[in-house]
């Protein structure tokens, strides 16, 4: 007998014996070493065991596979290597809030397009969240449903299409050009903290974590990013100069949360709006009515997608009523 066997385990992987008759097998990798387990030679059959064999529910789950069942392993699987610590925590309360109590009882397997449907009437209706949370609540229906067919416990995913509320368009939540110079002029630590902030885009974590050391010519390398790629932000004139002037760390908060010193900067600078990513939002928006161009800007936030970054492309008001005055002076002179 001879084995062929595909760098993937797939139910493809075949078993053929000297008289040229066949049967599939599936190859495991468990403990450390390969495991063959063979699935008969009947091929529909076949393709059934091979799906309770890599979704485990032949031997974890114990027979049909509920959505509970489904979502519990989603979340051990899918979301703890995907999300961080808090989006482990956050995802982990939504499932058994919500998507438990409506369809956890349910077959995965058996579960219909209008099945979802009826969720979001039911999340509408019933409970008190905002249309926003109701989009993200089906969005992680849709991934959870999305693994459960690359693992095999459904042929493909039952989500349909058109299915997603559609969600009012928000602006980019950013301080006013005067309130931003309010920031710069803060005492220090403040004051500089906020500069390197409305100056280069870097998100709390990074802020926090950036080093006088990581500059290179005119950039600032930031590292752990989300991306886990190495990003290059550009700094200029006096800000470069401050920064070359900092040894360790160029902020000294840390230890402290972007809660905790957006209550400080509210009580400086009597901005009661104020939190730590309006700067961020603040310096892409200043970045495209200066003249910047979109593709620059995504690639110093550290965009995946272009479609990210053009939600700020909307001028503000400000500068809308600027271009307004000047054309209308412009055609006073002309007159």
């Amino acid at each position: 007998m001879r084995r062929v066997v595909q760098p993937d385990s797939t139910i493809r992987t075949k078993n053929v014996d000297q008289r040229g008759i066949g049967w599939t097998g599936l190859r495991l990798f468990s403990g450390g070493r390969d495991r063959w387990v063979s699935l008969g030679s009947d091929f529909t059959k076949a393709v059934r065991r091979a799906q309770e064999i890599r979704s485990g529910a032949s031997s974890v789950l114990g027979g049909r596979v509920t959505v509970g069942q489904a979502a519990q392993r989603w979340l051990e699987v899918f979301v703890q290597t995907r999300r961080n610590q808090k989006g482990q925590k956050l995802t982990e309360g939504l499932v058994r809030q919500y998507l438990e109590p409506y369809m956890g009882h349910y077959q995965v397997d058996r579960v219909t397009s209008e099945a979802f449907r009826t969720y979001r009437l039911w999340l509408e209706r019933t409970t008190t969240l905002s249309p926003t949370g109701v989009w993200h609540l089906l969005a992680d229906c849709r991934c959870t449903f999305n693994w459960a067919e690359e693992a095999g416990l459904v042929a493909k995913s039952p989500f349909p299409r058109r299915v997603m509320p559609k969600l009012q368009e928000r602006l980019p939540d950013r301080l006013t050009d005067e309130e931003a110079e309010t920031l710069r002029g803060l005492p220090e630590p403040y004051g500089f903290v906020c500069w390197l902030a409305l100056d280069t885009g870097l998100q709390w974590g990074e802020l926090t974590r950036a080093q006088a050391s990581e500059v290179e010519r005119e950039f600032l390398l930031v590292h752990q990013t989300k991306s886990r790629k190495v990003r290059r932000v550009p700094l200029t004139g006096e800000l470069l100069s401050e920064v070359r002037g900092h040894v360790g760390r160029l902020v000294p908060f840390a230890s402290s949360s972007p809660g905790s010193f957006a209550r400080s900067v509210q009580r400086l600078s009597a901005i009661a709006r104020f939190h730590a990513h309006q700067m961020r939002h603040t310096f892409a928006c200043q970045w495209l009515e200066r003249g910047g161009s979109l593709a620059a800007l995504q690639q110093i936030l550290g965009h995946a997608s272009i479609e990210t970054t053009q939600t700020y492309a909307r001028l503000s008001d400000e500068v809308v009523m600027r271009e307004a005055l000047r054309i209308d002076r412009a055609s006073g002179t002309e007159t």
